[in-house]
C-alpha cells in the first residue's frame, strides 16, 4: 500500500532532520504520533505548543532569527486563515524563510463541518508577497519538493490532500511539467487535479502542463509551449487562483481562461471528501463537460 502524503511527511521530516541540525518542528497537537521520535529524542528543536496557533507561528519566527529553520504543521484553516496576521507580520515582512505544511486540504476534513474546511488557503496566501506555494500530487512528489525548498530562505507553504494522482512525475521545484502536447488548447492541472483531468482528456489534442508549484509560477513554460488561444485552468481549491498570474505571463497574447475548481461558496453539507467531488463536479466527467462546452463556445481573434 503505498504512502498517504501525511505518512510521508513524517518520513522525509525525521530523515532531513538527523542530517539538518538547522531544522525545527512546531506542531499543534495534530500529527503528533507521527512525530514521537523527533519530540522524544530532540526537545530543543521539536516542540509541541498545543492548540496555540498565532503562538506558534510567532515561535517559529523567533527561531527563524536565531538561523533555524522552522516546520510548521497543522490542519489547514488552523495554519491558514486563524495565525494569517502572524505569517503576515511576523514572515514575510521580516522577509524570513519557514516551512507551513497543512492537512485537511479543501474539505478532507468534511465530516467536521466548515471549522475545519480549507479551500480558500491558496487564494489567501497568494495575497501576500514573497509566500511560496507548493501542491504535490503524490506523496513521493512532497518529499522532492520539499527537499528541493526547504531551505532557500523563503516563507513556503505546502498543500497535502487525501486526493493523489496514481502516478509520481519528475517534478522541480518552480516548474511545470509538461505532460503532452496538442493544439486546441492549454490545459493547467494543479497537484492531485491531475488525475481526473487525464481522465477526462484522454482523447483530446491538447497541451497538459502539470503544475506544483503555483508561486512563483513558471511563465515561461507557459509561453514556450502555448499552441491555442483557449486556456482551461483546474485547481483543487477555490477556482481562479492562478488567472492572475496567467494573464499577466500572456499579457501580449489574446486567450480566453476557463477556471475550475472549487466553487467560491460555502459549504455546508456533509459527507466524505469524494462525495463532495462529485457533488461539486470535481471529478473526470464534471471536468470533461466543463472543457467542452468551453470549447464549444470559442471564438477566433
Amino acid at each position: 500500500m503505498s504512502l498517504s502524503m501525511r505518512e510521508q511527511m513524517a518520513i522525509t521530516i525525521e530523515d532531513l532532520f538527523t542530517q539538518d541540525q538547522r531544522l525545527a518542528l512546531l506542531l499543534a497537537d495534530i500529527s503528533t504520533d507521527l512525530f514521537k521520535k523527533l519530540l522524544r529524542d530532540y526537545p530543543e528543536r521539536a516542540l509541541n505548543l498545543g492548540i496555540l496557533e498565532q503562538t506558534l507561528i510567532g515561535v517559529a519566527a523567533g527561531m527563524a532569527l536565531e538561523n533555524y529553520i522552522p516546520i510548521v504543521h497543522s490542519i489547514t484553516p488552523f495554519l491558514v486563515e486563524r495565525p494569517f496576521e502572524q505569517l503576515k507580520n511576523d514572515f514575510c515582512y521580516q522577509q524570513l524563510g519557514g516551512n507551513f505544511i497543512s492537512i485537511g486540504a479543501s474539505y478532507d476534513y468534511s465530516t467536521e463541518g466548515m471549522t475545519h474546511h480549507g479551500p480558500g488557503d491558496i487564494q489567501v496566501l497568494r495575497s501576500l508577497p514573497g509566500m511560496q506555494l507548493i501542491v504535490p500530487g503524490t506523496a513521493a512528489e512532497f518529499d522532492t519538493l520539499f527537499r528541493q525548498a526547504y531551505g532557500n530562505s523563503s516563507p513556503t507553504y505546502y498543500r497535502l490532500s487525501l486526493n493523489t494522482n496514481p502516478t509520481s512525475y519528475p517534478v522541480q521545484f518552480g516548474q511545470l511539467t509538461v505532460i503532452r502536447k496538442g493544439k486546441d488548447a492549454t490545459i493547467i492541472a494543479v497537484g492531485p487535479s491531475l488525475a481526473p483531468v487525464l481522465a477526462a482528456t484522454l482523447d483530446m489534442d491538447i497541451t497538459l502542463l502539470y503544475c506544483t508549484t503555483v508561486a512563483p509560477f513558471d511563465a515561461e513554460t507557459l509561453r514556450a509551449t502555448l499552441r491555442s488561444n483557449n486556456i482551461v485552468l483546474v485547481e483543487p481549491y477555490y477556482k481562479g487562483v492562478l488567472v492572475a498570474d496567467i494573464a499577466a505571463a500572456l499579457q501580449l497574447t489574446p486567450v480566453r481562461i476557463e477556471a475550475i475548481g472549487v466553487p467560491h461558496q460555502v459549504l455546508t453539507h456533509y459527507g466524505t471528501h469524494l462525495q463532495h467531488d462529485q457533488a461539486l463536479g470535481f471529478t473526470s466527467q464534471g471536468i470533461r463537460q466543463r472543457i467542452e462546452r468551453f470549447l464549444a463556445a470559442r471564438r477566433d481573434y
